[in-house]
């Protein structure tokens, strides 16, 4: 299925519903009525076990995804080496990857790799890895991913030191490329997303606030407008 480009660019506080949080028994339910329910994006969370503590899903079914949805997937590799995986995701639809500046043997050639296949290529860092490591790859990045949990599964609190972390993270970014997107994904609630945006985040991923919630179309409302 084509995705809808428009999505991509919007100047909107985006919501990326984390799909980790979906029964997987139902994941192509879930999706059409995350479209239906206002995402802007499907967010994909996949992991390998070693560079995170748990294992999800990889190419089929982000493939199988592509199939039922115009919104973009928002495809999040918490894996080791992405570098050797990242063609292969692009090939199943994906239209964002990320990767972990922890886990990329080299995140500069791995960023270009991605956007030489004309999809947005994003780097993630973790609660833990100081934001400056960043400073050389900004013009590289079409997003930035700051985890504000430690990752591998949902359901996590929000680490309170992420917001002073996300205002560094948008200074330097936007200085050094202001077309960059600047992304957070770990314990968004209803409660904190006001504040997260007021510290200049763009995209919102969130999994348990979405999928716990009785109406999705409301939760997602609630998130974007804070």
């Amino acid at each position: 299925m084509k995705t809808n480009n428009a999505k991509l660019n919007q100047q909107k506080i985006l919501i990326a519903p984390s799909i980790l949080s979906a029964d997987f028994a139902y994941m192509g339910e879930a999706v059409i009525a995350m479209e239906k329910a206002g995402a802007d994006w499907i967010h994909c969370d996949v992991m390998d076990g070693q560079f995170v503590p748990n294992i999800t899903f990889g190419f089929k079914l982000v493939e199988d995804i592509r199939k039922l949805t115009r919104l973009p997937l928002d495809v999040h590799l918490m894996i080791v080496e992405p570098e050797r995986y990242v063609d292969r995701f692009i090939g199943s639809g994906a239209d964002i990857v990320t990767i972990h500046y922890e886990a990329a043997n080299d995140p500069k050639t791995s960023l270009q790799q991605i956007r030489k296949r004309g999809v947005k290529a994003g780097i993630s860092i973790n609660p833990d890895t100081p934001v400056s490591v960043l400073n050389d790859l900004y013009e590289y990045c079409d997003l930035v991913l700051l985890m504000s949990v430690f990752p591998g599964f949902g359901g996590q609190s929000f680490i309170k030191e992420s917001l002073e972390r996300l205002k560094s993270l948008v200074y330097h970014a936007k200085h050094a490329n202001p077309n960059i997107l600047i992304e957070i994904d770990g314990g968004v609630t209803l409660e904190n997303a006001s504040l997260i945006k007021q510290a200049g985040v763009e995209i919102l991923v969130a999994g348990n606030t979405i999928f716990s919630s009785p109406n999705y179309k409301k939760a997602i409302e609630l998130l974007r407008k804070g």
